[in-house]
């Protein structure tokens, strides 16, 4: 006797047909977001800004090379397991190690072929001179999506800094020690919110879609018809800019209000979901003028964010040939 399986049967079974959880190749993912976002600036209005984040992310790149992780305590990830909850929120896992990844990427970026223009020279320094409590003080805060006016200008290198030694971190883990969270709207390993989420392509994983961690770069899946910010079914839509394509798209959902974008690799198969995001300014632009608010923010532009909350989004962006 044949039997209708029920939603959450169905997903349950989808979880033994393809990957639950894709975790970070950390040896290569800031390269390749660089050269990513270097082929997006081509033509952008923030193209400028746009390669001032791609040396960052040289520089981030450089600096995981330099940094061992400690793994994940197994008692840890035998009380996430238990409890459904994130293997290690970032906010209380914050390694020591991402001290020195800020001064390697610091080192990178002050002096050589890959060092930042002048008048971004001063900002650097000053950041280096920053005592290690006060360093930490503005990384967890930053976590928590706060930060004082004094501090915005080093807010993108101390997110890459932290992003460097999360993603190393989530590397090391193993698949079947990521637990089953809820809600299914957060970063299984470091408990922060998706930056995008992405339809993947090439092997089993093709033509699903993942939630992207902007801080560990870990992905988990989730069904396309469910709103990646609430888990609504109802109301899912999308809005795209007229004329560019659908590679980038925002998801808006009517339940909470709320828009989180979906970048498709079916239709660009180089996508990267933190870069495409990143690059696609002008599609929030248009959604500001919407009643749909930004689910969560780009760890990378975390400046613009907080600018764009006095009126201003436009000085917000640090202007490397300043």
């Amino acid at each position: 006797m044949q039997r209708i399986l029920q939603p959450g049967e169905i997903e349950a079974l989808d979880h033994t047909s393809f990957p639950r959880v894709l975790l970070p190749q950390a040896g290569s993912l800031f390269a390749e977001r660089a050269a990513r976002l270097r082929q997006l600036a081509n033509g952008n209005p923030i193209a400028d800004y746009l390669q001032f984040v791609a040396q960052i992310m040289d520089a981030q790149h450089k600096a995981a090379a330099l940094v061992d992780i400690a793994p994940a305590d197994a008692e840890i990830i035998a009380r996430s397991q238990q409890h459904s909850m994130p293997l290690l929120p970032a906010v209380d896992h914050i390694d020591p190690a991402w001290q020195s990844v800020l001064n390697n990427m610091l080192d990178s970026l002050e002096g050589g072929a890959d060092a930042l223009p002048a008048p971004l020279q001063p900002l650097l320094k000053e950041l280096r001179a920053l005592p290690a409590e006060t360093r930490n003080d503005i990384a967890k805060k930053l976590l928590q999506k706060e930060v004082a006016a004094r501090h915005i200008g080093m807010a993108p290198f101390i997110m890459a800094a932290l992003q460097v030694v999360f993603t190393k971190r989530a590397a090391s883990i193993a698949l079947h020690d990521v637990p089953m969270t809820d809600p299914a709207s957060i970063c299984p390993i470091c408990a922060c919110e998706p930056v995008a989420s992405v339809i993947r392509i090439g092997g089993k994983m093709a033509g699903h879609r993942y939630l992207h961690c902007g801080t560990c770069a870990c992905e988990w899946q989730m069904v396309r018809v469910k709103c990646s910010h609430c888990e609504s079914t109802k109301g899912i839509h999308y809005q795209g800019v007229e004329g560019s394509g659908e590679t980038v798209l925002a998801e808006t959902c009517d339940e909470c209000g709320c828009y989180r974008k979906i970048v498709n690799q079916e239709k660009d198969p180089m996508a990267d979901p933190l870069a495409d995001d990143l690059a696609s300014l002008m599609l929030d632009l248009l959604m500001s003028e919407t009643s749909f608010q930004r689910a969560s923010a780009n760890p990378l532009l975390f400046v613009a964010v907080a600018e764009e909350q006095q009126g201003d989004l436009d000085n917000s962006l640090i202007d490397p040939a300043a």
